[in-house]
């Protein structure tokens, strides 16, 4: 949507307005000086004389099962990805992201605002796993899972383990990847689906 039309719809000002508004300097877009002709995408933060200019519209929140096999993304080049999958008519994208190896749900929205509230606060939102692993769960296993591992030079926060039966646990964190950690620990994942990936 071109920027004169996006104020114009905020209710700020009439898009003849909107125009002398970005020739004086005082219109932004993700914090840059706006130009005549320019494109408002979803998610950008557009401001005028230092207030949010919002457009009231239809959105659309989607829970997707991803199946294993399906790449988080919205890049059409890709095989097999998200976009695809749904096939909603709309310009959708992912909340966050799950391994190609993994299962579960995934939020996809056409909500710019709210994807940027969730993925500013990623780290504070829990996101809850059963995993497979290919050999027997052992009470050290538990002990290291939930204690952080150490991935690329950095230790990942502390977080839940519940065991479930002899291969498979229940684990809840906030930061870090299932597979590369349940790797840490000496076991491969056989199968992971994601069931509450945005609780606060």
């Amino acid at each position: 949507m071109r920027i004169n039309k996006f104020i114009s719809e905020s209710g700020k000002a009439s898009r003849r307005q909107a125009d002398r508004l970005i020739e004086e300097g005082r219109v932004t877009i993700n914090g840059k000086k706006a130009k005549i002709g320019d494109q408002v995408n979803p998610g950008d933060e557009v401001l005028v004389n230092g207030s949010a200019a919002r457009v009231a519209r239809n959105n659309v929140y989607i829970a997707v099962h991803k199946p294993v096999g399906i790449t988080s993304t919205t890049e059409k080049k890709v095989k097999g990805n998200l976009v695809d999958l749904v096939n909603h008519p709309l310009r959708i994208f992912n909340i966050g992201r799950l391994d190609k190896d993994s299962e579960g749900l995934i939020l996809m929205t056409n909500d710019g605002d709210i994807v940027n509230e969730i993925l500013r606060a990623e780290g504070e939102h829990e996101k809850e796993y059963i995993v497979s692993v290919d050999k027997p769960i052992t009470p050290e296993f538990v002990e290291q899972m939930e204690a952080g591992v150490r991935i690329l030079g950095q230790k990942t926060l502390p977080c839940k383990v519940h065991q479930l039966s002899k291969f498979d646990f229940n684990i809840t964190l906030t930061q870090g990847s299932t597979a590369k950690s349940v790797a840490c620990v000496k076991r491969s994942v056989t199968k992971c689906t994601a069931f509450s990936a945005y609780v606060s």
